[in-house]
């Protein structure tokens, strides 16, 4: 199956790469690595998510949050290289959770990206994985992720 085909099995329609918000690019790609810019929960233009968590913010809706970060992640990596079967593999999550005072929940809220990218790419999703609060977010997302993926070709 297809990485593709798996992304239709799990409802999962991809959006268009969302572009950058300031002066960067959405990703690099060094060598077999293609790094992506930090992805902030968008979808149709909006963010689905704002605030902070423990703060206003539940951890089901971090959960969310992270899940479309990851949902724009796989957007960037297929534009980066094209087809999505030549990721080959996750290399490393980097979470970054908009906390309020004393929310220490970050890994629970960023099993929503995790999760996502082991149900999309299987074996090839596992990954290493950084989960951080931090007290304040671009544009007040909730959740923000980074990521590093190998890909052949």
């Amino acid at each position: 199956m297809t990485v593709e085909d798996r992304l239709r099995e799990l409802g999962i329609t991809l959006p268009p790469a969302p572009a950058g918000v300031g002066a960067y690019v959405p990703w690099v790609r060094a060598g077999n690595l293609v790094f992506t810019s930090g992805q902030l929960p968008w979808r149709d233009g909006k963010l689905t998510c704002t605030g902070k968590l423990g703060a206003g913010v539940s951890i089901e809706d971090g959960f969310q949050a992270a899940r479309v970060c990851a949902i724009n992640a796989i957007a960037q990596l297929k534009a980066a290289v094209g087809n999505l079967d030549l990721v080959m593999q996750i290399v490393r999550l980097e979470g970054y959770v908009h906390a309020g005072p004393g929310f220490h929940e970050h890994p629970k809220v960023l099993n929503g990206a995790s999760e996502l990218f082991n149900e999309v790419f299987g074996p090839r999703g596992r990954h290493a994985r950084v989960a951080l609060g931090i007290n304040e977010t671009p544009l007040d997302a909730a959740v923000q992720l980074a990521v590093v993926a190998e890909v052949a070709g």
